[in-house]
């Protein structure tokens, strides 16, 4: 059984890829895996040797969204939830490194929000993708649709809650191909064999434009979870 970390491996050849490692979990985003998340895509960033990073899941998931277990609890615990959520997400959002998700099975909820937040999206033709929790009353990260969606899909998707199969999720652009790990591995390969200033660039401007619009909408999001836990 993983402990709820992330397994990380190099080609050697400037491409990183971070595993979600809880497969008996689906890779349910737990504090620990969102800590050690936040701590991989740091330590890939400051390696001059990482030109590219590939996020995907061990198992039969991507990643099935916070482990909601783990809701609840005193003060100190409720902290956890929301550093561990600020530090993942936002490390992964404003990661200065190219970013491919592989989805290589369901991602959902929080799931596919962290698929969203990578640049490029390759998903297995059985994946599934969607913001479900709307219906328990938990309204989905809009700031992750708008990073990498349309306004209008990104609407659609974050107020119906509508789950959407792999051929749908090409056709709609919400994915830029269907294929193996070997064809996420290829595309990220590709970026990270480009030169690797020209690709920090891109990211650099990409960036800067989210600051106004999608980023800001982020940390709106973080403010309003730390309300609904702590009250402030």
């Amino acid at each position: 059984m993983s402990d709820g970390t992330v397994r990380v491996t190099d080609d050697g050849a400037g491409l990183r890829t971070l595993t979600l490692d809880r497969p008996e979990k689906r890779n349910a985003l737990s504090i620990a895996l969102r800590e050690a998340l936040a701590t991989a895509l740091g330590e890939a960033v400051a390696d001059d040797a990482v030109h590219a990073i590939l996020l995907t899941g061990a198992g039969s998931a991507f990643c099935a969204g916070m482990d909601v277990t783990q809701f609840g609890g005193d003060r100190e615990h409720k902290e956890q939830l929301l550093h561990s959520s600020a530090a993942a997400f936002g490390a992964l959002a404003r990661c200065a490194k190219p970013t491919v998700a592989y989805l290589n099975g369901p991602a959902i909820a929080g799931g596919f929000a962290l698929a969203l937040l990578c640049d490029v999206r390759v998903a297995a033709p059985t994946a599934r993708m969607g913001f479900p929790e709307l219906g328990r009353h938990i309204p989905p990260s809009y700031a992750a649709a708008r990073a990498a969606l349309p306004d209008a899909l990104a609407r659609e998707l974050c107020l119906t809650g509508r789950v959407l199969d792999a051929p749908e999720a090409e056709r709609r652009g919400v994915v830029t191909r269907l294929g193996t790990l070997g064809d996420g591995m290829a595309l990220a390969a590709q970026i990270a064999q480009a030169p690797p200033a020209v690709t920090r660039e891109v990211k650099r401007r990409a960036l800067l434009a989210g600051e106004t619009t999608w980023l800001a909408l982020l940390d709106d999001e973080l403010d309003r979870l730390r309300a609904a836990l702590l009250g402030s």
